[in-house]
């Protein structure tokens, strides 16, 4: 009895969780089972486990590719430029946005950034194709009215295309979780701060920016975990899936897609999933383990 009265506040909680909990299993967990794909020669016809075992043969395919350099520099780099740009200048807005003192505006701006972070990338690119279509494109019609630029065949501008248009997206996100930060920061500290002489800068520097440690580290930690994945409508919905671009748009989510469009290619992006998902588990316990030895209080575990 003593028990139950110790439990019976958490009910509600534990009630909660269950739907959470039950599409992690369904979504996350049970399909985990498909890794045996990546060492078998898929046939639909036979399933997975009626399929005849091929060992290391994926593995073998996606390192012998000549394309392999070109797709893992691209998405690591692509992600490490994201990580970086998304944190500096997610927390220049919310830096921005807290110091707005209407409160309707302070909503109206949290809005507006979180919108794009909601909206699917295929209307994102159709918004990308208004501004750099060829023939109606509305950067042709206006900048470069006089010398119209092929955007969807000329690569020297998409790595910058990329980078703005994921910032735009996703930036949103972090620079949210920032404001709920700086909204938690002990008024007190900017008071003294004031009363010593300090301007807004130096408040940034050592009261805001300090306390928004753990919160950057966090977002940091997560997205190192997925450096080795991309986001694949970014890289393929955005260029248009366009040949010429391919050196600066392939990254290793579009080739998993590309080889699922090929004849046995089940098992190659099975092995190539499987690749990623240890490459993000190795990233996350090395980082985490720099963060523990560096400040034990701000690592995740």
């Amino acid at each position: 009895m003593k028990k139950w009265l110790k439990w019976k506040p958490y009910i509600p909680l534990y009630l909660m969780m269950i739907p959470c909990a039950a599409y992690l299993l369904v979504n996350n967990y049970i399909p985990m089972f498909g890794i045996i794909a990546a060492f078998k020669k898929f046939r639909v016809t036979e399933g997975i486990l009626g399929s005849p075992w091929v060992g290391w043969k994926n593995f073998e395919y996606l390192l012998s590719s000549g394309d392999l350099a070109i797709i893992v520099r691209n998405t690591l780099l692509y992600n490490a430029t994201f990580i970086v740009v998304n944190t500096i200048i997610g927390l220049f807005l919310a830096i921005l946005i807290t110091e707005i003192k209407s409160p309707r505006m302070k909503k109206l701006y949290q809005s507006s950034i979180l919108l794009p972070f909601t909206m699917s990338m295929v209307v994102i690119s159709y918004v990308v194709f208004a501004f750099l279509s060829q023939q109606n494109g509305m950067l042709n019609h206006s900048i470069f009215k006089d010398n119209p630029v092929q955007w969807y065949s000329d690569a020297t501008w998409w790595p910058l295309i990329l980078v703005i248009v994921e910032c735009w997206k996703n930036v949103g996100y972090g620079a949210l979780i920032y404001i709920a930060g700086i909204a938690n920061i002990d008024k007190s500290l900017y008071e003294a701060g004031a009363i010593d002489g300090a301007g807004k800068w130096k408040q940034i520097r050592h009261v805001t920016l300090p306390a928004l440690v753990p919160s950057i580290i966090t977002l940091f930690l997560l997205s190192v975990s997925r450096i080795g994945y991309s986001d694949f409508g970014l890289f393929y919905l955005i260029p248009q899936n366009s040949g010429t671009l391919f050196n600066v748009t392939a990254t290793i989510d579009t080739y998993v897609y590309g080889s699922l469009m090929s004849p046995g290619g089940i098992g190659r992006s099975a092995a190539t999933g499987l690749l990623q998902a240890v490459v993000g588990f190795v990233l996350i316990l090395v980082v985490n383990g720099i963060v523990r030895k560096m400040s034990s209080k701000d690592a995740i575990f």
